[in-house]
């Protein structure tokens, strides 16, 4: 008998998860897995959950919970050397990267979804010391994702993060910054950057033509705005394309390592997958290409997968 280790955050988004646990752990007793469960009570909590899932002969790792639950999990398997098949069933606000790997919003689904499944190799992120899934950014609306209210997450979803979002963005500050990538260097004054592995942010921000096993990451970095009228066709660039492209405060690019260095000689905030992710002067991010295996439907081909 397969054995797996459900990590479960009983408290994310709606809490809804709860309400559909035992059908959930039927399932897959029934598909042949003998299930241990545990619910997560803190960050540190969860991660060393993960890593006793790897350490302790289970085959599979089951994480329930929203972006950050997933991230917390992902330290834990990142720092060990037996590194698990992680499946996820998105239980959050905004569950992005459940998104970019297909998976329903349904958890009942989400299950299914895992039962059916095989391990597919996917990138992870680094940030400084850390890991994350899907995104590690910095400036405007980073702060916004670990300090929206829950129960606005709950009422309006993405969108909270969005409004909350702009009521915060006039009061950010511009960073001046150093910005080394594959032998280019950049140096402005940002208001925003993120990089991403994912296809949509926040539900919000969307991004087309990546893969999630390429070994290099998205980023975006937004320069800081001369006028209100700037500001807004910056906020319209985020959510369109075609409005990057156009917009000569957007800057994207591709890479596997990025260096950004405070040339205020001031810590900077980061975000890694919406939770709080450290400050420093000096934060390196790199792509650990092929580094985690996420359990995604046989039956149907992901478009962000070149080897599914």
């Amino acid at each position: 008998m397969k054995k797996m280790y459900f990590a479960v955050n009983l408290v994310a988004g709606r809490g809804l998860i709860a309400k559909k646990l035992g059908n959930i752990i039927e399932k897959f007793t029934k598909a042949g897995y003998e299930v241990t469960v545990h619910t997560t009570i803190s960050v540190i909590d969860t991660a060393k959950a993960a890593r006793y899932a790897c350490e302790n002969g289970y085959d599979l790792l089951v994480c329930a919970g929203g972006d950050g639950t997933l991230s917390q999990c992902l330290q834990g398997i990142m720092e060990s050397e037996n590194r698990i098949p992680i499946g996820y069933i998105p239980a959050g606000s905004t569950n992005d990267f459940a998104r970019s790997l297909d998976i329903p919003k349904d958890p009942i689904k989400a299950a299914e979804f895992i039962i059916k499944g095989k391990p597919v190799y996917c990138d992870i992120g680094g940030l400084n010391k850390e890991y994350f899934s899907y995104v590690a950014a910095f400036g405007a609306f980073t702060d916004v994702t670990y300090e929206t209210p829950q129960k606005a997450k709950n009422v309006l979803g993405p969108a909270a993060y969005f409004l909350n979002g702009l009521m915060h963005m006039t009061n950010v500050r511009a960073k001046r910054m150093r910005i080394e990538y594959n032998g280019y260097v950049i140096e402005d004054e940002f208001l925003f950057g993120m990089v991403t592995n994912a296809v949509s942010i926040a539900g919000l921000f969307s991004l087309n033509n990546l893969m999630l096993d390429d070994g290099v990451f998205e980023v975006t970095l937004i320069k800081k705005p001369e006028n209100a009228g700037e500001l807004q066709d910056i906020v319209h660039a985020m959510v369109t394309e075609q409005g990057k492209k156009r917009n000569s405060n957007v800057i994207t690019f591709r890479t596997n390592k990025i260096t950004f260095t405070s040339l205020n000689k001031e810590a900077v905030t980061w975000t890694r997958d919406g939770e709080y992710g450290g400050d420093s002067e000096i934060n390196t991010v790199v792509n650990y290409n092929k580094a985690v295996r996420f359990v995604v439907c046989r039956n149907k081909k992901s478009k962000f997968f070149a080897d599914h």
